[in-house]
């Protein structure tokens, strides 16, 4: 290796470059790395330029020392032959990304919990097995479970089972599902405290493509407007966007009678007594607000303006009384420029029959501006429909542009009434008002402001888990019927989750959710005459990142099989 410096009229450059010698004689050299310019290296390794080229030189001793060691590592030759066929029927290709969940596993000890399922059922094949492949494919597959065992065989570890005892184990997770939840959670404080002085609950439902109702699957308001049978979840996510448990009920019933179950055994089988329950108004009743006003218990929910007794809402409309979330200073919302990006509040006491609570209304303007933007467009669109004669009031949708017709009979003297339908300027007016508006309601009576708003804010996680579930995990649809089985699905997807999230945590949330899950599945590798493994991903910042965090490397050029068995104990928490 050598110092290669190159000048022209703007810079001067510094290189590292290694020398070859050519076949038909002479030299050549190739850049080894790229050092900078002279202008760039004076500020890190300044002040002069004897400074920066005594700093380059020892770069040089480095590359130097590296470039030997790695030729004294241990070189694989592997002869091709150019007139051989491929072995008949011989798996060359193999995924590795389940590698990296397959550390959360172990570091979850989710080995141990199916050591006690196979104490408690007493059944002979390999559940752990089972389930973690079950798990990993959910993440970097999502299909059926036929499927998921024909993918889990590509794996770099191939399957100690048979295709039905995925079935028979189906039935054994369902019956155990509320037991693993709990160990999971009892599990997860080897990876860190947990942040659940904040739960967030909330719940969504899963169609399934049946045509008739049939046990828990019910005609229900399918979150995608699907006229199909319906299941829905109940979830509990902690303040760092960990799922935290999961309960099942009926598509036709309401959501609301499903926390309390769901509450109390988080408050019993968890050992979870002291928190902050926060969600939306359709989960923030009254009954939900005093049940979890006991004990050591609180809560943040969003409150609707619009529905806020006569007094409250003048109040909460009125622009007097704001002030900046940010350093409490008053402010006038009439005066606030047009491109402001700032958050303000006011909060004032607000009882009920049985509590003494703490309304806090937010104005965004930002906020505003994009709910006048949406209208604008509704309010056009109900134009055109009064200029096409189609406008029907009929429809149930509350964010449908024909709310903003209104309907007239105007009767001619002697005749019967004539009904003509108009743009309704006061329904577009009224709407108006509440542009930039949010509301929270609490018990945390002492607490600041801008702590409780954070708190409330946090809500969009939950939303963000259940988008993974449907979208990357393809929970749905359900093709199952058997409702141990069902539950079985999904406690697969709720354990695939919660794997998931802790390893977006190693990893700082630095990778959106398509990043990470694209990586994991392109860490495939190809096996070469059975003497081990070549890489066919592409080493980025993400496969570092991984490798760091789960604690071994797979980067390398040829990964011997003993390596790679090295590899995979190092997965499992085992050297």
């Amino acid at each position: 290796m050598n110092l290669h410096i190159t000048k022209s009229k703007n810079a001067e450059s510094f290189y590292i470059c290694k020398s070859y010698a050519k076949a038909n004689g002479g030299t050549t050299s190739t850049i080894v790395r790229k050092l900078g310019t002279l202008e760039h290296l004076l500020l890190e390794h300044g002040p002069t330029r004897v400074d920066v080229l005594a700093w380059a030189k020892n770069e040089v001793k480095i590359e130097t020392q590296k470039y030997k060691e790695e030729k004294k590592a241990k070189t694989v030759l592997i002869p091709f032959h150019a007139d051989r066929q491929l072995d008949f029927d011989k798996q060359a290709f193999f995924r590795g990304g389940y590698l990296f969940l397959q550390s959360v596993y172990y570091q979850l000890q989710m080995n141990k919990i199916c050591r006690k399922l196979k104490r408690n059922y007493k059944f002979k094949y390999d559940i752990n097995a089972i389930l973690s492949d079950l798990i990993y494919t959910r993440i970097l597959e999502p299909c059926s479970k036929r499927s998921s065992f024909k993918a889990a065989s590509e794996f770099l570890e191939k399957p100690s089972y048979v295709l039905h005892d995925v079935y028979r184990a189906l039935d054994v997770l369902g019956a155990a599902c509320d037991l693993i939840q709990a160990e999971v959670y009892k599990n997860s404080h080897f990876l860190g405290k947990r942040n659940d002085t904040v739960l967030y609950y909330d719940c969504s439902n899963y169609y399934f493509e049946i045509e008739q109702e049939d046990g828990c699957k019910k005609y229900g308001k399918s979150k995608e407007h699907r006229p199909s049978p319906i299941i829905q979840m109940g979830l509990f996510m902690d303040g760092d966007g960990i799922p935290l448990a999961f309960s099942l009920f009926p598509g036709n019933a309401n959501e609301q009678t499903s926390l309390k179950p769901l509450e109390q055994k988080v408050l019993g089988d968890f050992g979870c007594q002291k928190f902050i329950y926060c969600s939306d108004a359709g989960l923030g009743s009254e009954s939900i607000r005093e049940y979890n006003h006991m004990g050591e218990r609180a809560y943040i929910v969003t409150q609707s303006v619009k529905k806020l007794k006569r007094e409250e809402k003048e109040w909460a409309l009125n622009p007097q009384g704001f002030k900046r979330v940010s350093d409490d200073a008053p402010v006038d919302l009439a005066e606030l420029p047009e491109d402001d990006r700032g958050l303000y509040y006011k909060d004032g006491p607000y009882t009920t029959k049985k509590l003494h609570q703490r309304l806090i209304i937010t104005y965004s303007p930002k906020y505003a501006a994009y709910q006048k933007s949406i209208r604008d467009k509704q309010v056009e669109r109900a134009q055109k429909m009064l200029n096409s004669g189609n406008a029907k009031k009929n429809r149930k949708n509350p964010n449908d542009p024909a709310r903003f017709i209104g309907t007239m009979a105007a009767t001619k003297e002697g005749e019967a009434a004539d009904v003509r339908n108009y743009l309704d300027e006061n329904k577009i007016s009224e709407e108006a008002r509440y542009d930039g508006l949010y509301a929270v309601c609490t018990d945390l009576l002492d607490d600041a402001a801008g702590d409780i708003l954070k708190v409330s804010e946090g809500r969009w996680q939950i939303e963000e888990c259940f988008r993974i579930m449907k979208t990357d995990f393809s929970a749905r649809p359900v093709y199952l019927q058997d409702e141990n089985r069902i539950k079985a699905h999904f406690l697969i997807c709720f354990l695939a989750l919660t794997l998931y999230r802790f390893l977006e945590k190693k990893l700082d949330s630095k990778y959106t959710c398509e990043e990470l899950l694209d990586t994991l599945k392109a860490m495939n590798f190809a096996e070469i005459q059975e003497q081990g493994f070549i890489p066919l991903y592409k080493r980025d910042a993400i496969t570092d990142a991984l490798h760091e965090v789960c604690g071994f490397r797979t980067d390398y050029q040829f990964l011997t099989k003993s390596k790679m068995r090295t590899i995979q104990k190092k997965s499992k928490g085992r050297e």
